[in-house]
């Protein structure tokens, strides 16, 4: 009797304790709402400067679907080629306007509004190559230099991100070959940025067209000659049909980067966790685009030679020259620009530690690579 007792009052126990705890949960969930549902995702309108076909098209590829992957599908970003609603010569006034919400292009287009954008995107760099110039942008000031230069000196309501390698870059192409550097004087020659202004000064006319429009002006000798990338990409325009001479390496841009530009107030209204994914994935994509556009490169070239295109080492005379040239005129616009000094002071002082040390410790990649594969280096 004791025993089914003993049963019956723990049975009514354990029956208050689970009602008890079934309206605790009704009373917490009436104290507490409902967890809200996920956000939509930030939808952002991304136009590039390149033609769809384009290797940087692919690195503004990469860079998109870097920034997606990486926020876990929080930013996604609609990418169009260049024109799709702006000329590729405008996506950072769209940016600044909010028409695009960002925008993949290179300073180096507008140089006409600000100087100082051809040592911050491209040139010799006082030597510096692709890894030195990452170390300059990063760690040495030109990522806040390049961002003065839109929001103090342009007054642009823009943030902008280095964000892809395209180089070294060739010469060009040309539908004669240059012998002396007398062959190519009074030619007409398709070229942008401070290469353009230093081989005009060389006595070469000089014009800036965009990618899409390079082919016909050879085509209908609009130009005698034209410098567009690499051979992967040159191919992809059809350079090599119109022109069978191949000149590497060109001076103008043994380092060249281009840009991610985003209008300020869509930045800014970024939580930081998104802002640092954007920080993040550029700094990847710099180097995963460099390494694809290294292989890339390589192969299309061995393509090209196959083909019958004659791809030859620019000449010292011509080289020489154009570094001389090109000092000259940035000495001239460092005398009369308190930026453009500020930006190339900047790139002196970082140059001045790492190449030095880099020459002095590093082995000449040619030494070990000539041990291995003397006899199948192509240029001559």
């Amino acid at each position: 009797m004791k025993r089914s007792l003993g049963f019956f009052l723990a049975g009514i126990t354990a029956g208050v304790l689970v009602a008890l705890v079934t309206l605790g949960g009704l009373f917490a969930g009436r104290a507490m709402p409902p967890p809200a549902s996920a956000q939509a995702p930030i939808r952002w309108k991304v136009q590039s400067a390149w033609p769809p076909t384009s290797i940087v098209q692919d690195a503004a590829k990469l860079l998109v679907e870097t920034i997606e992957k990486t926020s876990g599908g929080r930013l996604k970003m609609e990418l169009l080629p260049a024109g799709a609603i702006v000329p590729a010569f405008e996506i950072q006034d769209a940016v600044n306007r909010g028409v695009i919400d960002a925008g993949h292009t290179t300073p180096g287009y507008i140089i006409g509004k600000l100087q100082a954008f051809i040592p911050l995107t491209h040139g010799p760099l006082f030597g510096m190559d692709f890894i030195d110039y990452y170390g300059w942008y990063w760690e040495g000031g030109g990522h806040e230099l390049l961002n003065e230069a839109y929001q103090k000196n342009l007054k642009m309501n823009v943030v902008t991100f280095q964000v892809h390698p395209e180089g070294p870059q060739a010469m060009g192409w040309f539908k004669k070959e240059i012998r002396t550097f007398n062959d190519i004087k009074g030619m007409k020659y398709r070229i942008y940025g401070i290469g353009a202004e230093t081989y005009a000064k060389l006595g070469i006319s000089t014009v800036t067209l965009p990618g899409g429009e390079i082919v016909p002006a050879l085509e209908r000798g609009v130009i005698d000659g034209a410098e567009w990338i690499n051979c992967y990409d040159d191919k992809i325009l059809g350079l090599d049909k119109v022109a069978k001479y191949h000149y590497v390496p060109g001076m103008h841009e043994p380092v060249t980067v281009g840009e991610f530009i985003i209008n300020k107030a869509k930045y800014d209204a970024l939580p930081a966790d998104l802002k640092e994914v954007i920080k993040t994935s550029v700094q990847a994509s710099y180097w995963n685009h460099f390494v694809r556009f290294q292989e890339k490169t390589a192969k299309a070239c061995q393509e090209l030679l196959a083909s019958g295109v004659k791809i030859i080492k620019t000449s010292d005379e011509l080289n020489n020259r154009f570094l001389k040239v090109y000092d000259e005129i940035q000495a001239g616009y460092v005398a009369k620009d308190a930026f453009y000094k500020k930006v190339v002071d900047s790139q002196k002082k970082y140059a001045g530690l790492l190449v030095p040390y880099r020459l002095s410790y590093w082995p000449p990649y040619n030494f070990i690579g000539e041990h291995y594969w003397k006899e199948q280096i192509w240029l001559k």
